[in-house]
């Protein structure tokens, strides 16, 4: 796979993400549904933002491991929030996992009116290799 980015400008570095992200040579692709902060059970946490982020950003890599995936081959992360006020709080967390996993993706990020039950955060990934 080959992998280029394409940033027409540096403002987006401090940000952990890049304009666009073209791929040739794509041996396969995988599609994550949205994860968010759901435990094992199947059940929807009500825990505050920073332990919610920290549950998706947790199923995610469990989802993608799972798939024979690694986080680095994320080329396209959206994130879903009902409050970005609360999520950029933490948004520390989000950018360090990006940076310790070599990541870079196109993303948007999405202020939502609700989310499934209780849940604050949801992180919705596509990665190729």
């Amino acid at each position: 796979m080959e992998k280029r980015i394409i940033n027409p400008w540096q403002w987006q570095d401090a940000r952990n993400y890049v304009q666009a992200v073209e791929v040739k040579n794509v041996t396969s692709t995988l599609y994550c549904a949205g994860q968010a902060s759901v435990l094992a059970d199947g059940t929807s946490s009500n825990a505050d933002m920073k332990t919610q982020l920290l549950q998706a950003i947790e199923n995610l890599e469990r989802v993608i491991s799972q798939a024979g995936y690694a986080c680095q081959d994320i080329v396209r992360l959206n994130v879903y929030t009902t409050s970005s006020k609360e999520l950029f709080a933490h948004f520390d967390i989000f950018q360090d996992w990006i940076t310790k996993h070599g990541i870079q993706q196109a993303s948007t990020f999405f202020e939502v009116k609700t989310l499934f039950e209780t849940l604050s955060v949801e992180l919705e990934a596509t990665a190729v290799k």
